[in-house]
């Protein structure tokens, strides 16, 4: 983490930070096209080879379109807020998944300068035991939550250098497991 000074403005009452991935725009791109071609098989088909190979071909369609298309959507970008008492992550345009963490159960934070998909296995919402849960929408920075019961949380989020420096401040005054 870069050294700042101190005298720097406290900090407010509610930090906000945000990531988001254009890339998976192109992959719901994608998702809907898929979709098209579904309902362009249903609806003007030229198909010969009977009624079940078209219904099959164009449910697949749809099926495959709306879950490519959700499946995006949802880790488009990760919205993260920091208030008095805890810390809260969400996700795509409706934010869900969604996840709150009370400042009492976090031990510390610290900043990554590199997170990649590759080292959790894709984008999203991700575990791995050997690492914890991630929440990952993009490479680059974020912040590593480690908590009292020893498990960790990783955030993709631009400024996560600011962030990891209100959640200390934050947590400078609590006691471990009380609520503030």
């Amino acid at each position: 983490m870069r050294d700042h000074p101190h005298s720097a403005q406290p900090h407010p009452d509610v930090w906000t930070g945000r990531a988001t991935n254009r890339v998976q725009w192109l992959l719901a791109l994608v998702g809907a096209a898929c979709m098209a071609l579904g309902v362009e098989l249903a609806v003007d088909s030229p198909w010969t080879g009977g009624i079940a190979p078209l219904a099959m071909a164009v449910i697949g369609c749809i099926a495959a379109g709306l879950l490519v298309l959700f499946g995006t959507l949802a880790f488009v970008h990760v919205a993260l807020k920091v208030d008095q008492e805890c810390l809260e992550v969400r996700c795509g345009h409706i934010g869900v998944p969604r996840r709150r963490i009370p400042l009492s159960e976090v031990a510390g934070a610290d900043f990554v300068a590199h997170v990649t998909p590759r080292h959790w296995g894709g984008w999203g919402y991700r575990w791995r035991p050997e690492k914890g849960t991630a929440v990952v929408v993009r490479r680059g920075e974020g912040l590593v939550l480690r908590m009292w019961d020893g498990h960790t949380f990783t955030i993709t989020v631009d400024d996560a250098e600011a962030a990891v420096r209100v959640i200390r401040g934050r947590l400078r005054t609590r006691a471990p497991g009380t609520a503030h």
